[in-house]
């Protein structure tokens, strides 16, 4: 892991996030707060808001990829950052929520809608 993957953690595009995540080949967090979670998320996601991230990161797995998503890509590329300075393997989705349904990737629920 370089220094510059430290400050600019590697994005991923919704497209391959969505083959990663089906093969089980990585694992979404999400960083939204619970009601843009609860509106539409990535299924199987696990909600954890930004002010949590701390806390939450030393119950993760570090055997396991994790994608980082939040609105925008904005959120998640800060969180994925830290993620890794913890020796996480962390990639950020590319344009956030907003990009994976633009992408017509499904939400979850089905007729969900991103905050």
């Amino acid at each position: 892991m370089g220094f510059l993957s430290f400050l600019f953690p590697p994005s991923v595009a919704p497209e391959e996030a969505h083959e990663a995540i089906r093969r089980r080949e990585a694992f979404v967090l999400d960083v939204r707060e619970p009601a843009e979670w609860r509106a539409g998320r990535i299924g199987g996601s696990r909600n954890v808001p930004l002010g949590r991230l701390r806390e939450a990161a030393g119950e993760l797995d570090p055997a396991r990829s994790y994608v980082t998503v939040c609105r925008s890509g904005a959120r998640s590329r800060g969180a994925a950052a830290r993620l890794r300075r913890s020796g996480l393997d962390v990639v950020n989705l590319r344009g956030g929520m907003l990009g994976w349904a633009r992408a017509g990737l499904p939400l979850d629920p089905r007729k969900g809608r991103v905050l």
